[in-house]
C-alpha cells in the first residue's frame, strides 16, 4: 500500500460533482399587508403620539358643568317665564374612557358635541380599579350627580373600548337603564376579545377576555331594558379580535352595529367622521318604542384626516 496516495487521486477528489436539479418549492402562502392596514396603522401611530402628548392634562378630574338653560326657564334669569317656555335642552352626555386612559382621549370628540350645543362630561376611573362593576358603580354615581345638578332624568353616555363595557354592565346590570337613554359604545369589547395586553397581571383587562365572569353576565337576559344601544365597530380593530366582538348581539337589547372602514382601535374616539356619526346618533329623537331591534349601518372614515 501506498501513502499517501498519488497527487492525481486527491484532485480527483476535489473535482465538483453536478447534482441533479431539484424541483423548485412552491411559494408557501403569507399574510398580505393591505394598503387599508398599512394606513390604518400609520393612522393609529399618529394618534398614539398625540395622546402622548395630551395625556397630562387628562389626568385631573373634571369639574361638573352649569345647570343647562333649559333645565329651568327662571334659573338664569331669577324671573318666571312670561309668554313661551325655553325649549328643553338635550340630556347631558356623559364621556367614559378606556383602560389606562383618562378623558383627553375625547378632546376631538367633546369639541364636536360642544359646537352643536350638548354639554359632555368625562368621569375619570382610576387604572387601578380591578373591576368592572366597581367602575360600574361609580358611574352610576356620577350619573345621578348628574341629573340632579342639571334637572334632566336621563343622560347619554359614550364609551370607548372598556368605558363602554362599564357602561353597559351599568345599564344591564345595575338598574342604568332608566337613567341611560343612549348608550354609544366605540371599539368596545362586548363579547370579549382575545387580545388583551397584560391579561394575567391586571383583573380587569381578564375581564375583557372572552368567558370571563363580566362577559357572562351580560350574555344573561335583560327584559325590559329602556337603553338604546349604539355600537360603532371597524375591521381594521387590531385590538378587537375577532372584530365582531364589537357588535352588541342580545335579543333582549334595541341595538344597532355600525361599521367604521379604515380606520383602529385608537382612532374611534378621536376620528372627525366618528365623531360626526355620534353627534347625529345622540341627536335622534326619542320614539318612546321598547321593542328590541337589531340593524347595522356603514360608515366610511377612510380619507379623513384626525382634529388636532
Amino acid at each position: 500500500m501506498k501513502f499517501p496516495p498519488p497527487l492525481s487521486s486527491l484532485t480527483r477528489l476535489t473535482h465538483p460533482v453536478r447534482l441533479p436539479r431539484l424541483p423548485a418549492l412552491p411559494r408557501l402562502p403569507g399574510p398580505r399587508v393591505s394598503s387599508a392596514l398599512v394606513g390604518a396603522t400609520a393612522l393609529e401611530l399618529f394618534v398614539l403620539t398625540g395622546r402622548l402628548v395630551v395625556y397630562p392634562f387628562g389626568l385631573t378630574s373634571e369639574r361638573g358643568g352649569d345647570a343647562p338653560a333649559g333645565a329651568g326657564p327662571a334659573a338664569t334669569t331669577g324671573h318666571p317665564a312670561t309668554t313661551a317656555a325655553a325649549p328643553p335642552s338635550p340630556p347631558p352626555v356623559v364621556l367614559l374612557h378606556g383602560f389606562i386612559d383618562n378623558r383627553s382621549a375625547f378632546v376631538v370628540l367633546r369639541r364636536a358635541l360642544t359646537r352643536y350645543g350638548r354639554r359632555p362630561e368625562s368621569l375619570n376611573y382610576s387604572p387601578l380599579t380591578r373591576d368592572v362593576r366597581t367602575a360600574a358603580a361609580l358611574l352610576g354615581r356620577h350619573v345621578e350627580e348628574i341629573c340632579a345638578r342639571t334637572g334632566h332624568g336621563r343622560v347619554d353616555v359614550v364609551g370607548h373600548s372598556l368605558g363602554g363595557l362599564i357602561a353597559r354592565y351599568y345599564v344591564q346590570r345595575l338598574g342604568g337603564d332608566r337613567r341611560v337613554r343612549t348608550l354609544v359604545t366605540l371599539g368596545t369589547p362586548h363579547g370579549g376579545t382575545a387580545v388583551a395586553p397584560g391579561a394575567g397581571i391586571h383583573p380587569i383587562v381578564r375581564q375583557m377576555r372572552g368567558g370571563s365572569s363580566v362577559i357572562e353576565e351580560l350574555r344573561g337576559p335583560a327584559p325590559g331594558c329602556r337603553t338604546r344601544f349604539v355600537s360603532f365597530w371597524s375591521e381594521l380593530d387590531q385590538v378587537m379580535v375577532p372584530v365582531g366582538t364589537a357588535c352588541v348581539d342580545h335579543p333582549d337589547l334595541n341595538a344597532v352595529n355600525v361599521r367604521v372602514t379604515g380606520i383602529g382601535h385608537l382612532a374611534l374616539p378621536v376620528h372627525p367622521t366618528v365623531a360626526a356619526a355620534v353627534r347625529e346618533v345622540l341627536d335622534a329623537p326619542e320614539t318612546g318604542e321598547d321593542a328590541p331591534e337589531t340593524g347595522e349601518e356603514d360608515t366610511r372614515a377612510t380619507g379623513a384626516t384626525p382634529a388636532a
